[in-house]
């Protein structure tokens, strides 16, 4: 299957589905991950919560196509990623995933508004979005900051390195939600934050999400923000690996 089909699958189906999902990092070594079977449904705030060890990392990488389970299945808008080469799963998350890593990731050389502008750069789809949306990508990137309170046309002209934690983080946000896409992931993006300024962020990422009808998975170790979401995903629970004894 295209990624331009994949684009359009039936509206009433998970965007997210794995089942039977098993993966290690050595063939012969143990299991970091399975999982019995995961669906979240298009529009759903997903919070997923687990202490170091119990398979975040490696869930996030299978489902941006990153990495590919030793068995079972993971399907992304229809498209079972387990099933395509490298450059196709690089392809589909381009066009289709928006990242939020925990550390942000931001290019120190570029601007801030280029490093929103970024994903457009590689995928033609997503381009064509933020185009329907504004005049330009960098209309389109000024609009999405804006909506995360970072509009002052002096503040866009620094560079990302000199901006606070906070910034930084929003920048990423608006990165991840430029020519919106399907599915976001949000890795630990609160982790620096005090907790007046992480719920801030997480409702500008709801409001910017319904804007748009994209599905947001969050992780945190934060239980204070797990009320804010639909429904929490506790992976040591759901994890058979992570409960077999050491």
């Amino acid at each position: 299957m295209s990624t331009a089909a994949a684009a359009a699958p039936d509206a009433a189906a998970p965007i997210v589905q794995l089942d039977g999902v098993r993966f290690r990092w050595r063939r012969k070594g143990p299991d970091i991950l399975a999982l019995d079977r995961l669906s979240v449904d298009r529009g759903e705030r997903l919070f997923i919560e687990g202490p170091s060890g119990s398979g975040k990392s490696t869930l996030l990488g299978l489902l941006a196509g990153v990495t590919v389970p030793l068995a079972g299945r993971v399907q992304v808008l229809g498209e079972t990623l387990s099933a395509r080469s490298g450059p196709e799963r690089d392809h589909f998350r381009a066009d289709h995933i928006g990242y939020i890593f925990q550390q942000f990731n931001l290019i120190p050389y570029l601007g801030i508004i280029d490093n929103v502008v970024l994903p457009c750069r590689f995928s033609r789809l997503r381009r064509g979005r933020a185009l329907a949306r504004s005049s330009s990508l960098r209309a389109e990137a000024k609009r999405l900051l804006g909506h995360l309170d970072l509009a002052e046309p002096a503040l866009l002209r620094e560079a990302v390195t000199s901006l606070s934690v906070g910034q930084q983080q929003r920048v990423a946000a608006a990165r991840a939600l430029m020519g919106a896409p399907e599915l976001i992931i949000a890795d630990e993006p609160t982790s620096s934050l005090d907790a007046d300024r992480r719920r801030a962020f997480v409702q500008l990422l709801f409001d910017e999400c319904k804007a748009t009808g994209a599905t947001l998975i969050f992780v945190s170790h934060d239980a204070s923000l797990e009320p804010l979401f639909d429904r929490t995903l506790r992976l040591a629970e759901a994890n058979r690996a992570a409960r077999l004894p050491g």
